[in-house]
């Protein structure tokens, strides 16, 4: 893992690992959750925290899988975890409660392979019985993700945020889902935006006011983990 400068700065002794949009990838996932532990013992700090940015479910092989194996928790002793919602796990909910536009969206973007995972044909079970056959556990954990996450310089969202709005009156639509307003602005937000959301190709993308970890692990491609410490920046990948 080689360090590079980074657009902003966490305070001494802080560190963050931040990972990106995971779709089903719970093997992966497993692989970055040991990687960040290995590293944590390796090169102890004060105060560690985990990101998750979001985007669990839809389109990989095992969203139950990932599901739970961020419901358990830290990876490792004296790691925080912060578990952000994206907007795959907001239009499953709104499918689950029954919202028919949204069956039909979840449906188009995804949701089948997730619904599979949980031993769900979406073909033979009607929709009004999904939510029946998830864990209530699982549903609730889901429901309780939150929109956003502070860090010294940096601002944590699943998409990124409204130019030209303040960080703390975001709409939560736009930290879900926006994205041509937000990726094509140089504005500077307030915060350098940590955000997934867009998938790009080359890698991870860095500019002065954003970074995107989404680098597609769902289309045959690694999940990313950013390591943000001090004025530095780092990559992990599984």
């Amino acid at each position: 893992m080689r360090f590079h400068p980074a657009p902003g700065r966490l305070p001494a002794g802080r560190r963050v690992y931040a990972i990106g949009d995971v779709h089903g990838c719970d093997r992966q996932l497993a692989e970055l959750h040991a990687l960040v532990a290995e590293d944590l013992k390796r090169r102890p700090c004060k105060l560690a925290t985990l990101v998750h940015i979001g985007d669990y479910v839809d389109r990989g092989p095992d969203s139950a899988g990932v599901v739970r194996r961020i419901m358990q928790g830290s990876p490792a002793k004296g790691l925080n975890v912060v578990n952000l919602m994206g907007n795959h796990e907001r239009t499953m909910l709104d499918a689950l409660s029954g919202q028919r536009a949204a069956v039909t969206d979840w449906l188009y973007s995804g949701g089948r392979p997730a619904l599979e995972s949980w031993g769900i044909d979406a073909d033979a079970v009607p929709a009004a019985e999904w939510a029946e056959a998830i864990p209530a556990a699982e549903q609730y954990f889901l429901r309780k993700l939150a929109l956003c996450h502070e860090e010294g310089d940096y601002f944590f969202a699943h998409a990124g945020v409204r130019p030209g709005v303040a960080l703390h009156d975001q709409a939560a639509e736009d930290l879900l889902r926006i994205r041509h307003a937000f990726l094509t602005s140089e504005a500077e937000h307030g915060a350098i935006i940590v955000h997934g959301h867009t998938p790009v190709r080359q890698g991870p993308e860095v500019y002065a006011n954003r970074i995107n970890i989404d680098t597609g692990a769902v289309f045959g491609r690694e999940l990313t983990c950013l390591v943000l410490e001090g004025e530095q920046l780092a990559f992990m990948q599984a």
